[in-house]
């Protein structure tokens, strides 16, 4: 008995490593807008918002499996920068509680669920399933040589839209185009000012960080102009799909939540954990809500 509980705690012990290898929880920031596409998609395709449960299980792997392996990737190949990095010397790619072996076979096998799943989808993300993996690998080896790596970061997460109007729909439309652009500014605006944090590391380390190159003021104005166009693009798709008031509630929502986010930062840097993963945890979700409102 005792043998079998220690093997359940090594089991369990390990698969938190797993999760903390990823921020697993962080997940909140690409789910909720995959359902949103999801949920349009199916609304304007039929009338009715219920995509069915069969997409619902998929849209989720496919989601978690695609985030694991960017963020596998992200750990792996930063495991000499992360080393040297006071915020990140702990994280289990670097203490040893995973392995590179056990990393790389993470990776392999996120990627493999990911195609396969999109294969069970529909022949368009079979085909496109591929290439977003690699754009999802990018953002780890942008960041060594361009201080783009924050908009790269904002193209991968604003994938997740693309890819539930895909899995509805079988074809890429213009208003969740839209969508994406707006997540995509959105979660490179966040990043900007995440970086703040790491502003004299990246300086010392030579990385290509917005933060290291333009200093703390003229990020967080970037971060605004980012915010900015993200709302500009979400109330684009509200119109180009058509929607009506409790979708631009969502935007309108959304706009006051990127508003308080900068007000934390500006008034003190050491609230951006706070600003990071708060807001922006619950913006997605709360955005979801009122689309859900929206075609129901």
């Amino acid at each position: 008995m005792k043998s079998e509980e220690l093997k359940r705690n090594v089991f369990f012990e390990k698969l938190n490593d797993f999760s903390e290898l990823v921020m697993l929880k962080h997940s909140v920031f690409s789910l909720p807008f995959i359902f949103i596409a999801m949920l349009v998609a199916s609304y304007l395709d039929s009338g009715s918002g219920w995509f069915g449960w069969k997409l619902l299980f998929l849209g989720t792997v496919a989601a978690v499996s695609a985030r694991n392996f960017a963020m596998g990737v992200n750990r792996y190949l930063d495991r000499d920068i992360d080393i040297l990095n006071p915020r990140t010397k702990n994280r289990p790619s670097v203490d040893g509680r995973v392995s590179t072996g056990q990393m790389l076979l993470f990776i392999v096998i996120n990627a493999l669920i990911f195609i396969g799943v999109a294969y069970l989808i529909n022949a368009l993300a079979f085909e496109l399933s591929v290439p977003i993996l690699m754009v999802l690998g990018a953002y780890t080896v942008f960041k060594r040589f361009s201080a783009l790596a924050h908009l790269i970061l904002g193209v991968s997460l604003g994938l997740a839209p693309i890819a539930g109007v895909v899995a509805v729909s079988g074809e890429i439309t213009l208003w969740s185009v839209y969508l994406a652009v707006g997540v995509m500014f959105w979660v490179a605006g966040f990043d900007l000012l995440y970086s703040l944090q790491d502003m004299a590391f990246d300086k010392a380390n030579d990385l290509h960080s917005i933060p290291s190159k333009l200093g703390a003021e003229k990020t967080m104005l970037i971060a605004r102009v980012f915010h900015i166009l993200a709302v500009f693009f979400w109330a684009l798709f509200i119109v180009n799909a058509n929607l009506g008031i409790w979708a631009g509630t969502a935007v309108l929502f959304a706009a006051v939540m990127l508003t308080y986010e900068h007000y934390l930062v500006n008034k003190d840097f050491t609230k951006i954990d706070r600003a990071f993963f708060t807001v922006n945890g619950y913006l997605g979700f709360v955005f979801l809500f009122f689309i859900i409102l929206e075609v129901i």
